[in-house]
């Protein structure tokens, strides 16, 4: 009996998501019809799928068998996309998705992408690191540029900067006439912080928790720009990344003494895995590693790519 290809594709989305609602959006697809799909793959077959349908899903022995097969099918359509890739273009019919979590980055991308490929239509998603990966997984962006993002079989990494954080004074603060701060430093000042879940405010307190050391008091805004516009009136410092610095006659940055060298923030360019070997998502990559020199620090180690 043949396989019904499209069937077999909904099969594999829906193992790797682990969620039926996950894997309609990732393949642009409204979840009914992938229920059906689902659904009419295993009465065609005889044959059960998965344990349940509540996610995360689990797959069943017969499951786990035609996913082990599905993955290397799909990996080689992937070859093949590939290959015929070689041959086309990227022109003004085809769109690249970015969301990121570094706006100096995500910039960098865009003008080296639309050097490259100025045919192509791009749109760009800011927010934080969480955020750009969420994106990801729902398939709402091509790539994401995310900052230690999470460990994932479904994803393929390539490292695209290493930073430092720093701390940002007013140009006329004390302090800025130093060369660089000791983080002892904060016990005297108020401190204007990002929101709880951002990468530079979970940072800069693990800083301070090491240090045994506490600001004088805390000011929570929501963005970098917020923080910067604070820090220029003078209420208070804050923590950056480097790459986060524009020149500013108003704030002084000023690196944080004992912070290791090699970078503490390590930034990839991210995309799911089935989808690596597509023309766009190849072209960005490429984008990527074009990059890397630019990175403040030395280039994190490339992960095991799944």
């Amino acid at each position: 009996m043949a396989i019904n290809f499209q069937h077999l594709r909904t099969f594999h989305a829906v193992a790797v998501e682990g969620s039926v609602s996950r894997a309609a959006r990732r393949l642009n697809v409204a979840q009914p019809t992938l229920s059906q799909q689902l659904k009419a793959l295993e009465e065609r077959h005889g044959v059960s799928l998965f344990e349940g349908r509540k996610p995360p899903m689990s797959l069943s022995a017969s499951g786990r068998e035609l996913f082990a097969l599905s993955q290397k099918l799909f990996s080689v359509s992937g070859q093949i996309e590939d290959l015929l890739g070689e041959v086309s273009s990227l022109d003004g019919s085809s769109a690249l998705r970015i969301a990121a979590d570094s706006p100096p980055y995500a910039a960098k991308v865009v003008h080296a992408f639309h050097e490259a490929f100025p045919d192509v239509q791009i749109k760009v998603r800011i927010g934080n690191a969480r955020d750009a990966i969420g994106l990801l997984k729902e398939a709402q962006v091509d790539v994401s540029i995310a900052s230690d993002p999470p460990i994932d079989p479904s994803f393929f990494y390539e490292p695209l900067f290493a930073d430092n954080i720093v701390l940002g004074l007013p140009q006329d603060h004390p302090l800025a006439s130093q060369a660089s701060l000791p983080i002892e430093v904060v016990r005297n000042e108020l401190v204007l912080q990002r929101e709880a879940t951002s990468r530079t405010r979970i940072a800069s307190e693990v800083l301070m928790t090491q240090a045994g050391v506490e600001p004088q008091s805390i000011i929570e805004m929501h963005t970098r720009e917020a923080v910067r516009e604070a820090i220029a009136l003078g209420i208070g410092i804050g923590f950056f990344y480097s790459a986060e610095c524009p020149p500013d006659r108003r704030l002084a940055y000023r690196p944080i003494e004992g912070v290791r060298p090699d970078g503490e923030l390590n930034g990839f360019m991210v995309c799911l895995a089935d989808r690596r070997r597509t023309t766009l998502i190849r072209a960005a990559m490429s984008i990527a590693n074009s990059l890397r020199a630019s990175s403040p620090c030395p280039l994190p180690v490339v992960r095991a790519q799944p």
